[in-house]
């Protein structure tokens, strides 16, 4: 299956087909001139399919080096694209050259903000290896680091060539992976597509989801195809993709990279935005009960034992969503459909209640 995002100044493919990784090389090809490819990929995945990728670009014709990082949110750095940026210095590359991102959404966050700054810019593509970024963070071209003061603090807007998501990749995902992912899936249907709402609730568990992965996938790559078509930076309908992360972005920074995943994060951020929502009036009676219960299926939490009210609050006044005092928060008008809500950033305090 094909999806075009279609942009201004750059469309691109997703292309979401079973097994379509062993021939990576052939599909590079019908993007790419030859030219040198450096893949950036972590220290979990380059076991599986390092040498697979290496060897079917190889056979068509490109050069290829790879640069792993540490699995791992602590790898997507300033520190570690500075090491990154000497790598490809040192290999030579020019801005006729590329980046292929093999991995997750650590993965593909650095390697796309690295393909977008080198030389002010390489072309790169995403091949996503996690549901998480196959359902959402490769698509869309938001590229990041992060610092101590928040996740994503720097970054560009950089879409990439193309996007090659394979779903047979999930079968060596560890299960809190897998549940990882679906947080963006539950948030994706929560949002804008009561359908997809309905498929999943007819689910099972997470083994059930993988089985029916493909249809998911490209459900989820639908809807963030077209908020990106609508909103490529991210100043209007863009922003209901951020539903449950303003408090999810604050809690992974607060609890420390690595100690608590994105999609972790997440679930727990939806949970209590709806909830205090739902008590001011703002989200219909139930809503809360509803989503809770999608998010406890998958065995994600709705609560953190990592609260800190106050540092919270301080990680949220770095979000990039705080602009001149206020911030913009995404609420559930019902399940299916959301909504932008224009707030000041200390009412946030109500919301970390």
């Amino acid at each position: 299956m094909k999806l075009r995002v279609t942009l201004p100044n750059h469309s691109y493919d997703l292309t979401i087909e079973k097994g379509v990784l062993n021939g990576i090389g052939s599909w590079v090809k019908e993007l790419w001139s030859p030219q040198k490819i450096v893949i950036i990929t972590d220290t979990n995945v380059q076991p599986l399919y390092g040498e697979l990728v290496q060897k079917s670009l190889k056979e068509t014709g490109f050069e290829t080096a790879t640069f792993v990082i540490n699995a791992g949110e602590q790898s997507k750095s300033l520190s570690v694209a500075a090491e990154v940026y000497d790598f490809l210095a040192d290999e030579g590359m020019t801005r006729s050259d590329g980046i292929i991102a093999l991995g997750g959404g650590v993965v593909g966050d650095l390697a796309g903000f690295v393909a977008s700054t080198y030389m002010r810019g390489l072309h790169f593509l995403q091949v996503p290896t996690t549901l998480l970024a196959q359902v959402d963070s490769s698509i869309g071209g938001k590229t990041a680091v992060n610092t101590k003061k928040a996740k994503n603090l720097v970054g560009t807007f950089a879409q990439p060539d193309g996007v090659l998501i394979d779903p047979e990749t999930l079968n060596t995902l560890e299960t809190r992976r897998i549940q990882e992912g679906i947080a963006e899936i539950i948030k994706s249907a929560a949002i804008a597509d009561e359908e997809l709402w309905q498929k999943l609730d007819a689910l099972t568990d997470e083994l059930d989801l993988r089985a029916h992965a493909t249809e998911i996938i490209a459900a989820c790559c639908k809807i963030k195809r077209k908020v990106v078509e609508e909103d490529e930076l991210d100043n209007g309908v863009r922003l209901l993709l951020n539903f449950g992360h303003t408090i999810g972005h604050a809690l992974e920074n607060t609890a420390g990279y690595g100690n608590l995943t994105h999609g972790e994060g997440v679930a727990i951020g939806m949970s209590q935005i709806t909830r205090v929502a739902e008590s001011k009036g703002l989200t219909p009676i139930g809503t809360t009960e509803q989503l809770n219960k999608m998010i406890q299926k998958f065995h994600l939490p709705i609560r953190s034992n990592h609260w800190d009210q106050e540092q919270l609050y301080m990680a949220l006044t770095h979000d990039k969503k705080a602009r001149g005092g206020k911030i913009n928060i995404i609420l559930l008008e019902k399940i299916g459909k959301a909504k932008i809500v224009r707030i000041p950033i200390e009412e946030m305090k109500s919301y970390l209640d």
